[in-house]
């Protein structure tokens, strides 16, 4: 497609405030559609269609972003891959619906690696960045940046969730360290930052997946976006986007 509306980071914001306070649609039914779509998008457009088989490593961080991830580790999983989580940040026990995800992925069997200072990723056919969402406002630190060097370094395509870690949504500031993914999948509607010419060397293939959130929701922020996805549940993002 030639063009399609983007947020910026506080926009984003509101709308999922908009999702929970006046729609009644809670963060974890947000996150279960969007953890889903990072499976299918992997699947679709780096693992053959078929997971079977397929070593997927998923960087996590301790927010929205890394549940995502672990979601999308679930369905990898029950498809026949072989997922694996390293941490950059572990969330505390109890406490928030990433914690939740990965209670459920540690009972499921799935390996799970603690954050650490200089860690060394395995070979693997994708790997999936769900460190660093739309929130960021600085460069990544400790265990984190440690994560998205180690994914730079490393061979395998990478998938960015939203979009790469170490990127501010907005600007399109990319921070040292930054992932250079291979692809990123934003939700719902592009970030305004991913707009930006000089971020495509750290986004690279654009494309913006489905999550639910319905026309009213954009309209209370005064957005007007048509059904974008009455056909398909992701789609390409060409350069010259407009930014809202």
């Amino acid at each position: 497609m030639a063009s399609i509306l983007a947020l910026t980071a506080m926009q984003m914001a509101e709308i999922d405030r908009i999702m929970l306070e006046e729609f009644g649609v809670e963060t974890m039914q947000l996150m279960e559609v969007a953890g889903r779509a990072v499976a299918v998008f992997a699947r679709q457009r780096f693992l053959g269609v078929d997971a079977r088989g397929k070593r997927v490593v998923v960087l996590c961080g301790s927010g929205g972003n890394g549940g995502d991830g672990m979601v999308a580790a679930r369905y990898l999983a029950a498809w026949g891959a072989s997922p694996e989580i390293w941490l950059g940040r572990r969330p505390v026990p109890g406490r928030g619906i990433a914690a939740h995800q990965l209670a459920i992925l540690e009972r499921l069997g799935v390996p799970i690696h603690e954050p650490a200072q200089s860690p060394t990723l395995p070979e693997s056919d994708l790997v999936i960045d769900a460190l660093l969402g739309f929130s960021l406002s600085g460069a990544p630190t400790g265990e984190t940046a440690a994560l998205i060097r180690a994914a730079n370094a490393q061979p395998a395509p990478v998938v960015a969730v939203d979009l790469p870690s170490g990127l501010e949504a907005t600007e399109g500031t990319a921070y040292d360290p930054c992932i250079r993914a291979t692809a990123t999948l934003t939700l719902a509607l592009p970030k305004t930052g991913l707009l930006s010419p000089a971020t495509r060397e750290v986004a690279g293939e654009l494309v913006v997946a489905d999550i639910g959130v319905p026309a009213a929701a954009f309209a209370r922020i005064g957005v007007d976006v048509s059904p974008l996805f009455a056909t398909a549940e992701f789609l390409a993002i060409e350069e010259g986007a407009d930014r809202m």
